[in-house]
């Protein structure tokens, strides 16, 4: 500042007074060297601030994230079963639970007809049906042995002219089904397993 003013000496008063500027002008300066250091600092405590700010932020949503999580989440089997072994009640409760959810959403027809199937009484029967006289084995060889036969049959009266009855197939299914049991039972006694 002091390069664009012409300097006029009038005694010891004006060098007291270049001295005092120049003083002053090196005061500025260093203030303003201050100033800048101390926005420096500033701006970089504003900074870390911020950032542990937002990590703080951050740390609680997550808690908050993770314990709205577990109060929504249902527990898994292995879970539950770390409770204890499932009595029937449960299986009877869950059972119960599933079918009226699953009927809801079928047609009237259809779940009138599931009602009827899921009774006690008529799947008793056919799990007692299922397990002696109803064996897949057993279903498997009847209707091959009834194909067959039926066919054999069908191929001979046609060759010599005589009428099929309609009994032929029906008595084929019981002879391969009958076919079917026995070789269950075979190996139900042999290998002991079913």
């Amino acid at each position: 500042m002091s390069d664009n003013r012409e300097k006029i000496s009038f005694g010891p008063e004006h060098e007291h007074s270049d001295a005092l500027e120049k003083a002053g002008e090196k005061q500025r300066d260093q203030l303003r060297e201050l100033h800048e250091k101390a926005g420096e600092r500033s701006h970089e405590k504003d900074v870390e601030g911020a950032r542990h700010e937002a990590l703080e932020h951050a740390t609680k949503i997550d808690q908050e994230r993770k314990q709205q999580e577990a109060t929504e989440r249902q527990p898994s089997p292995a879970e539950r079963r770390k409770d204890g072994p499932i009595g029937k009640s449960d299986r009877d409760a869950s059972f119960n639970a599933t079918m009226h959810e699953v009927q809801n959403q079928m047609s009237a027809p259809s779940r009138a007809f599931s009602k009827v199937i899921h009774n006690k009484a008529v799947e008793k029967v056919s799990d007692v049906a299922g397990s002696t006289i109803a064996r897949p084995n057993a279903m498997l060889s009847g209707a091959v042995f009834a194909f067959v036969i039926t066919l054999g049959i069908y191929l001979i009266a046609k060759y010599y002219g005589f009428v099929l009855t309609g009994f032929e197939t029906i008595g084929a299914f019981i002879v391969g089904w009958a076919i079917g049991i026995v070789y269950d039972f075979l190996k139900v006694m042999i290998t002991g397993r079913k």
